[in-house]
């Protein structure tokens, strides 16, 4: 696998370039054409970021164990992968090596026995905690939905700058560790503290901001008590994968995936609103941080482009909301009035909500089901996407094209047979509101 390397001073690579000039410019020398991939420096070569000189994953062998677990590459480095929609189908929670990954920067490759949070700011206590002190404090398990704020980007229209995501930038996952609130207790807040402020060791250069810039976001204060923010250090219940946050991560249920932090070093606590770059420049839509996830379903099954027989169909799906439990989820079938779904299992409350709908094909030929999800909060999908120039929580309206076979008794579609074409004679196939992502591209390995 030729490994594909971010060229030297290159910023942060979603600002404002899509994801093809980045792949092209790792192969391009200086000037002129694409040509072989460009050597990694010294540092790229041991592991080193060239940003900070700090231990990183290898970004070769990273996105040879993604494209090895099946997911959907977008790009290489920094690592970019969504879960494919058929590993999505009949799942309450998402596999460790097949849930989606989102990065920035490089993957830390953080030493656990020397690795420190620390805990400062406005606190009366400061803290500096090492993973053994974590595990001594009473741990919590919460089935928790994340989704990328960017997830469904690629339905867009006109297109926007960043990754272009189908709708696998999402996964459900059990994860473990110590409520936030317990922490911060021991931290002990002062009065003045407006906001927390969580940093991750990621980092590297962005533009507009002078030097390298940690990922860092921030919460405020008076959503601490209801949020159920968890410290987590462990993941389906095994320990945290390095792809996503080992040693410790932010988990905030319902929040965009943004707002959990990974590779967690520190937490200030600040009497401000926090300006960060990713708080500030990016993840915000009309001036204000993207927070709670839009309500959005997903059609796990069938599969997009399937053929089926006429007769018995069973539409499968997920549905989740950031504001409220899910409410309702309705399917519609080849234009037919909306069916209200079974909702399945019996769901986690923070954690995505299976559905099904048991229907009939009668008549064959191109067959669109589309799913529309409502919260208790009465918000719904809309039909369309609501663009903003950054592309974050697009939650259309999920359609998925099939096909259904002719019966045995039904006359076959007649022949051109003026060039030799098998032309049916049918309306036009309608095109999705939204591309499906089962055959979404990979970057070059």
């Amino acid at each position: 696998m030729t490994r594909t390397v971010r060229p030297a001073g290159a910023p942060a690579y979603y600002l404002g370039r899509p994801a093809s000039w980045w792949m092209a410019a790792a192969h391009r020398g200086p000037a002129g054409p694409p040509g072989p991939a460009v050597a990694g420096t010294a540092n790229q070569a041991s592991g080193l970021s060239v940003t900070t000189g700090g231990p990183v994953v290898d970004p070769g062998e990273a996105c040879q164990l993604a494209v090895a677990a099946g997911l959907v590459v977008h790009r290489a480095d920094p690592l970019n992968a969504e879960t494919p929609q058929a590993a999505l189908s009949g799942t309450t929670a998402v596999p460790s090596d097949r849930f989606y990954v989102r990065n920035h920067f490089a993957i830390p490759n953080l030493d656990p026995a020397t690795w420190r949070l620390q805990v400062g700011g406005l606190a009366g206590r400061p803290l500096s905690l090492t993973l053994a002190d974590l595990r001594s404090m009473p741990a919590q398990t919460a089935v928790v939905t994340l989704e990328c704020a960017g997830n469904g980007r690629s339905a867009l229209d006109p297109a926007v700058p960043g990754e272009q995501w189908g709708l696998g930038a999402a996964g459900t996952a059990a994860w473990t560790g110590v409520p936030l609130t317990d922490v911060l207790a021991a931290a002990a807040p002062a009065p003045g503290a407006q906001e927390v402020v969580f940093r991750g060791a990621d980092c590297g250069q962005v533009e507009g901001r002078d030097g390298p810039v940690h990922f860092e976001r921030s919460l405020p204060v008076r959503y601490l008590g209801s949020a159920g923010a968890l410290l987590a250090y462990v993941m389906n219940g095994q320990r945290l994968p390095r792809f996503h946050g080992y040693p410790l991560r932010l988990i905030v249920p319902g929040w965009y995936g943004v707002a959990s932090v990974k590779w967690l070093i520190g937490i200030d606590l600040v009497g401000r609103p926090f300006d960060g770059h990713f708080q500030a420049d990016r993840y915000r839509i009309d001036g204000q941080p993207v927070t709670l996830q839009a309500a959005r379903s997903v059609i796990t099954e069938p599969l997009p482009e399937a053929a089926l027989e006429p007769g018995e169909v069973v539409v499968r799906g997920l549905a989740w909301s950031g504001a409220a439990l899910i409410a309702r989820v309705k399917v519609s079938i080849a234009d037919q009035p909306w069916q209200e779904a079974t909702l399945t299992g019996q769901g986690d409350p923070h954690g995505w909500q299976p559905w099904e709908l048991r229907s009939r094909l009668e008549r064959s030929g191109c067959v669109v089901i589309r799913a529309r999800a409502t919260d208790l909060a009465g918000r719904t999908q809309p039909d369309r996407p609501q663009w903003n120039p950054l592309g974050y929580a697009a939650n259309p309206v999920h359609e998925v094209q099939i096909s259904v076979r002719s019966s045995p008794g039904e006359q076959r579609p007649r022949m051109d047979t003026t060039n030799g074409a098998a032309a049916e004679r049918s309306s036009p196939r309608r095109r999705p509101l939204i591309r499906h992502w089962a055959g979404s591209r990979r970057t070059p390995a």
